[in-house]
């Protein structure tokens, strides 16, 4: 007879031994990736949401409603932290604290008909239907809160038709006014008679001209930094002169921006790489050092080339390289490294030199991962490796600190031993690291 009664030997999605976690590690390793509902390389999202869905009454409230509120903070993510709440008030041990993290991760006002949306996601029938299914008093309290946040301005920008509605929500939360001048503002919102703001979106829907309106926003001083760059290639298209679009990446603020929104950014509009790093370096000005001598290791195989989601165009490998920009300028010693089945040096370069020479360094193969550890570590130096952790090979402890970014959604990653694990790929992980070694 065959031994069934065998402990199962957890693996990563390329076959290597893997590292098991306990539930509050896994919910942040699927959590801190995830765009909701959108496939992975080796996972489709609704596996990945299901397993959040999952994990959440295993963990205890307080870590759940902490790990949503960094997701959207510091993550900036802005779906999944609303899944993790809608499963929170699902479970008696967690319903208490559903308000206070609503409001909390509610940041836009869109976010207010998204969670509702998910709210009532598994209920079938048309979404007229599933409205009348009701909602719990401490989503509503929570809902309700969020919305007094928001001024005339936000509520017209994101009053968006859709099978849920802003006015849905005032009318399934009773939410109440702060004052009469609050008050004044919802009955508009109700009556559909808010004015439409100023802004890209409603100016292109309503028929403008596109090279006119931007010439004219870009004038007034009236598209924030990320609006500009998300739309370097509708501008191009639209026979914006260059020099006008150069003059406003020269005056934006780069404070908020960070270096791979740069390197996604000139995908789309190669023709102004010089500006957007010249703006790019302006970003990192002034960031504290990162001492002593670094290595980073960045995984280039196939799965860290798809994009992060079905809209994007933007890859884990452009994340990595933004991270490498960052690391080259702000370390005192920083050798970088890719890995995918061989591991190669990368030169020393910077800006978008860098990034070029990191994404062609090697073919975008499979993820050796144990093997370019066991090359490039050493004791006395801070290791920092950039990785979906789908590793082929063991990956063995470091030899001194080292730091594993996992950059994906998957159960099982890899590494025995005491590494420091961070999860997610914002840009707070350099952050991070130098705040945690000065303690």
């Amino acid at each position: 007879m065959v031994k069934i009664n065998k402990a199962k030997t957890p693996r990563t999605h390329e076959g290597a031994k893997g590292r098991a976690f306990a539930p509050e590690q896994q919910l942040r390793r699927a959590l801190m990736n995830c765009m909701l509902w959108e496939d992975q390389f080796y996972e489709d999202g609704v596996s990945i949401a299901d397993r959040i869905g999952a994990l959440v009454p295993k963990v205890k409230p307080e870590a759940v409603a902490a790990m949503a509120v960094e997701a959207r903070e510091a993550m900036k993510l802005r779906h999944a932290p609303l899944l993790v709440v809608r499963e929170m008030a699902r479970h008696e041990g967690h319903k208490a604290l559903v308000a206070d993290t609503l409001e909390r991760v509610i940041q836009r006002p869109d976010e207010l008909t998204e969670f509702l949306a998910i709210y009532w996601a598994d209920a079938l029938g048309p979404m007229q239907q599933r409205k009348t299914r009701a909602v719990s008093a401490q989503a509503k309290k929570g809902l309700a809160r969020a919305f007094a946040k928001f001024d005339a301005y936000q509520l017209a920008k994101y009053d968006r038709d859709g099978a849920v509605r802003l006015r849905d929500v005032l009318f399934i939360t009773h939410a109440k006014p702060k004052d009469a001048a609050q008050e004044k503002v919802w009955k508009q919102l109700i009556d559909g008679k808010l004015t439409a703001p100023d802004t890209w979106e409603v100016a292109l829907s309503g028929g403008a001209d596109k090279k006119e309106t931007f010439e004219r926003l870009i004038a007034e001083n009236k598209l924030g930094a990320l609006a500009l760059l998300r739309n370097l290639r509708n501008m191009l298209h639209a026979k914006v002169p260059k020099k006008a679009i150069a003059k406003a990446l020269g005056e934006m603020r780069t404070d908020r921006v960070l270096p791979y929104r740069f390197i996604a950014a000139a995908h789309h509009a190669p023709d102004l790489e010089a500006e957007l790093e010249h703006a790019m370096f302006r970003a990192i000005e002034g960031h504290e050092r990162l001492p002593g001598k670094t290595r980073l290791l960045v995984d280039v195989s196939g799965s860290m080339d798809a994009p992060l989601s079905a809209r994007s165009e933007m890859r884990r490998m452009d994340a990595a390289c933004g991270l490498a920009v960052l690391a080259r300028e702000i370390g005192d010693d920083v050798e970088i490294f890719t890995f995918s089945n061989d591991v190669k040096k990368v030169p020393a370069r910077r800006g978008f030199a860098l990034r070029d020479a990191i994404v062609s360094s090697q073919p975008h193969g499979g993820t050796e991962l144990g093997m370019a550890v066991r090359e490039v570590d050493q004791k006395g130096v801070r290791l920092i490796v950039f990785t979906d952790e789908q590793s082929h090979d063991r990956v063995d402890a470091p030899k001194g600190v080292g730091y594993m970014v996992n950059v994906a959604s998957y159960q099982h990653g890899v590494g025995e031993g005491d590494w420091r694990r961070v999860d997610g790929f914002s840009e707070k992980i350099l952050d991070w690291i130098i705040a945690s070694e000065r303690q």
